[in-house]
């Protein structure tokens, strides 16, 4: 079915695209918010990302999974967006923070809140993280997409997750008082 519906959208026949739309928005949106400030620009990002996917869906070789496939579009997209804003810059020296394990009692974070936390992040920051730990790109990968070095992803994120850690352990205290 999703071949024939493929082969449709590279007519241009709308009604195949209103059904592809159906079928893969959800998941591409929640791409989206991952890598958006906001859940508008995550909307402004999913429709961009769906006109580049069917202006380019004749470059779809049909290897890999469709899915994968816009997934890599919609990325692509959302980080040519932030290194056009000059986003990302390079930090020449700077000692690169240990990681700390920390507890973190997950039973009282919901999802909506790790979400928003993560959106708050600054731009460079939120989409390592992003990169490396939900997606599992390795530095170097994210080095090549966003055009640092290195020591640059590196040093993201492990200011990323400092923050989140502080704004984790805020939470939790927070909490603790009303138990």
């Amino acid at each position: 079915m999703l071949e024939q519906l493929l082969h449709e959208c590279k007519k241009n026949n709308t009604q195949a695209q209103g059904q592809l739309y159906k079928l893969l928005a959800p998941k591409l949106f929640a791409v989206c918010l991952k890598y958006s400030r906001s859940y508008e620009e995550a909307q402004d990002h999913l429709q961009e990302s769906f006109l580049i996917i069917f202006n380019k869906i004749g470059q779809f070789n049909n290897e890999g999974s469709f899915e994968g496939w816009a997934k890599r579009v919609v990325v692509n997209y959302v980080l040519q967006q932030y290194r056009t804003q000059g986003v990302f810059f390079e930090i020449v020296s700077e000692k690169i923070p240990e990681e700390e394990n920390v507890e973190i009692d997950d039973d009282e974070i919901s999802m909506d809140y790790l979400l928003k936390i993560i959106q708050e992040l600054p731009d460079r920051y939120r989409l390592v993280f992003n990169l490396y730990t939900i997606d599992g790109y390795s530095h170097k990968e994210i080095a090549q997409m966003l055009g640092i070095s290195e020591g640059t992803s590196k040093s993201n994120l492990a200011r990323a997750k400092m923050i989140l850690k502080d704004k984790l352990q805020h939470s939790q205290n927070v909490f603790s008082k009303f138990k």
